[in-house]
């Protein structure tokens, strides 16, 4: 029996030679309705500002807002404790200093949670894990006892942090142990190490960074030092030039390869946004910040902060360790189907997780001027997380910047200085961040959600 024509409507048809020509034309009805959302982005092929705004604004109606909520937190934080702050304190250069030294290690800590929360897991060791690497560089250069040099103190410390990373990492990932219980059972074992190592010399637990020793000052100045004035605008317009630079001449260099690339004019954009930056922090560390005497220049935990913040942009957005860590993150199975080694990559997130937060502890130890006892390890890595996940890093891996880091570390850090402005009591900062952090992860929820259900219902 011959088999019948297939209709028009029906796929793979083929029309009849003296067919109607526009029949070419009509739709296929057989295909899925997936098929009709663009598989690229639109702000990514966008030719010009205007489709670019457009894009987003459509991206940002569909659930996908981005930085955008943690950068408005950011924003009512600071008008609302200008506002409500004892002679309208919070934007003094002073205490806009301060508030960048004490979202410091905030920043830091999120920073390194946001490694294992790309993967979908999580680290609740880190924060006495990088407290532990503080009190080996503290206790190292201690005149009285070791006198180490403060650089090989640093290494010895952190090094330190990467073999506890890689432990643990190799207990989740080759034996397949959850990491909320490899890391909780850290968290208790670092917090006995910590009190052990804190009884060595004969400092009664509390050794300090206190001293004319120079390796004692070297550790101490990583919080409190400063440079000069004059380097400080050196150092700005050095690292403002090479950013703007590689910006320009990478989005050039995809245009003329006919590669997509965002318009000149949000090129530019972005250069002028940095630039401004930039200017605003070096002029206001510049001022004058001491009642008596003289205290001016860029804080060194800036620089600091800001190496590891294009450090690890680079390595995650720009090497391929970084394009599988967000893929193990969004499919673990089909990255590994795909030829990368799951394990190792998880591992290593652990690793660097744990070696960031040896940075952030060393920041800590600077921020006190030494080491005690008294180091809450349990609420330093649940504002690590709070403050990821405020910044816009998802709980369920594969979504994240460092950058989410920076800007949740500065809304807690903004609602701690803001809370002492104010005279309040701590239980104050800690409701407050609670309450943001439950909308960040509302808002993370809704996006997913949003982009779960979109497609042309959303049309």
């Amino acid at each position: 029996m011959a088999k019948p024509d297939p209709g028009p409507g029906i796929a793979g048809a083929q029309p009849a030679p003296d067919s109607d020509p526009h029949m070419e034309e009509l739709v296929d009805l057989t295909a899925a309705p997936e098929g009709a959302v663009p598989l690229v982005p639109a702000e990514i092929i966008a030719q010009t500002l205007p489709e670019y705004l457009r894009a987003l604004w459509l991206r940002v109606k569909g659930g996908e807002s981005g930085m955008l909520p943690v950068i408005l937190a950011l924003v009512v934080i600071v008008v609302v404790f200008e506002v409500i702050s004892p002679n309208h304190v919070f934007l003094h250069a002073t205490n806009i200093v301060n508030l960048f030294q004490q979202s410091a290690f905030f920043i830091v800590f999120a920073m390194a949670e946001i490694f294992v929360l790309l993967l979908g897991e999580i680290d609740l060791s880190i924060g006495y894990v990088g407290p532990v690497g503080a009190v080996i560089a503290v206790q190292l250069v201690q005149p009285r006892t070791t006198g180490w040099p403060w650089e090989v103190a640093i290494v010895v410390a952190l090094l330190a942090c990467a073999a506890i990373g890689a432990i643990q990492g190799s207990l989740i990932t080759r034996l397949r142990l959850p990491s909320f219980i490899v890391t909780l059972a850290g968290l208790l074992i670092f917090n006995g190490v910590l009190l052990i190592i804190l009884g060595l010399g004969p400092f009664s637990g509390y050794p300090s960074l206190i001293g004319r020793s120079p390796n004692l000052h070297a550790l101490y100045a990583l919080m409190w030092g400063h440079v000069s004035p004059l380097v400080g605008w050196i150092v700005m317009i050095a690292v403002v030039a090479l950013m703007s630079l590689n910006l320009f001449l990478r989005d050039t260099r995809r245009r003329r390869s006919g590669l997509v690339a965002p318009p000149l004019s949000l090129t530019l954009i972005k250069i002028a946004f940095m630039a401004a930056v930039g200017i605003a922090v070096v002029v206001i560390c510049n001022l004058n910040r001491a009642v008596i005497g003289t205290l001016e220049g860029v804080p060194y935990v800036i620089f600091i902060v800001l190496g590891l913040l294009v450090i690890w942009t680079f390595l995650l957005q720009r090497m391929r360790f970084g394009r599988y860590v967000y893929a193990i993150g969004g499919n673990p199975e089909a990255a590994r189907r795909a030829g990368i080694n799951v394990a190792m990559i998880r591992t290593w997130a652990f690793v660097l997780c744990a070696v960031t937060a040896g940075v952030a502890g060393l920041l800590y130890a600077s921020y006190l001027g030494g080491m005690s006892n008294n180091v809450n390890g349990g609420q330093l890595v649940l504002y690590a997380v709070a403050a990821a996940v405020i910044g816009g890093t998802s709980l369920f891996g594969g979504r994240g910047r460092i950058a989410n880091g920076v800007l949740g570390g500065l809304v807690i850090g903004g609602i701690y200085n803001g809370i002492y402005l104010l005279g309040l009591s701590a239980q104050w900062q800690y409701i407050i961040t609670g309450f943001v952090l439950i909308v960040a992860v509302t808002v993370d929820a809704l996006s997913r959600r949003g982009t779960t259900t979109g497609g042309l219902a959303g049309r």
